[in-house]
């Protein structure tokens, strides 16, 4: 591969930082439940650039995006792995976890799914990390609270074009699109798809490196990751932010995926 090549920034335990002047994108979350997480809950959001990506693009933008965020909010020990992108110019790192990796497959795969359910609608996907507290029961209550910190939002647009048609499953690694031979107006398309992912990883970067303050105590378990929640919304889920809101005042079983 040529062109650009590495995106890495250190993680709040190594000696060095990366910072990178990016162009910050506006909250689309409404102002009231942008206050009352951020404020009331102290809950860093980042919404980060909305891409618009074809149907065999999916896995690869995501598993990039989602592994960045990780890596860089991981705890403890973690195996570094490079991943270099089969579509685009860009190599990622991931935790070298097989039980994390697992599970943002299986993430993707839901995504996938509603994806071909419901086509022609904005998708977004939000990763949430949160600090599990005990706290004493009562008759509307469990006993375990998730505190939410810090809130990633993914957005996707998904172009229209016929799916791919490939002996292979969308849960496979990955679906190569087996159309003719790429079009002026599609390599310029897979360009700009290209350099908008740099600017979203630039953004995760950056962002990274200039909150910190938030970010709770190291708890006490197993993994590579603090306690997270994947949750996948399309632009007809006209309750999703009330939903979310919701998750962040309630308690609940600290599960990895909901």
């Amino acid at each position: 591969m040529t062109g650009f090549r590495y995106l890495k920034a250190y993680s709040p335990k190594t000696e060095g930082q990366v910072h990178y002047e990016t162009e910050q994108q506006p909250d689309p979350t409404p102002i009231c439940y942008r206050f009352l997480i951020r404020h009331i809950m102290n809950c860093e959001v980042c919404q980060l650039k909305e891409l618009d990506v074809e149907y065999f693009e999916i896995r690869e933008v995501l598993q990039c995006i989602l592994h960045t965020i990780f890596f860089h909010r991981a705890l403890g020990l973690v195996r570094p792995k490079d991943i270099d992108l089969q579509l685009f110019e860009i190599t990622y790192v991931q935790c070298g976890d097989a039980e994390l990796e697992k599970k943002v497959d299986e993430k993707i795969d839901q995504f996938i799914d509603k994806v071909e359910k419901h086509p022609n609608k904005k998708n977004q996907i939000c990763l949430s990390f949160f600090e599990v507290k005990n706290k004493q029961a009562t008759w509307f209550t469990h006993k375990v609270e998730h505190l939410y910190w810090e809130q990633w939002y993914i957005n996707i647009n998904v172009a229209q074009h016929p799916k791919p048609i490939s002996g292979k499953s969308h849960h496979s690694k990955l679906v190569l699109d087996p159309g003719e031979s790429a079009s002026e107006e599609r390599n310029a398309r897979r360009a700009t798809l290209e350099s908008s992912l740099h600017e979203v990883l630039f953004q995760i970067i950056k962002f990274v490196n200039e909150k910190k303050d938030h970010i709770p105590p190291i708890p006490n378990m197993e993994g590579v990751s603090f306690p997270y929640e994947i949750t996948i919304s399309s632009s007809s889920d006209s309750a999703f932010g009330m939903d979310m809101f919701k998750r962040m005042l309630q308690t609940g079983h600290p599960t990895m995926l909901s």
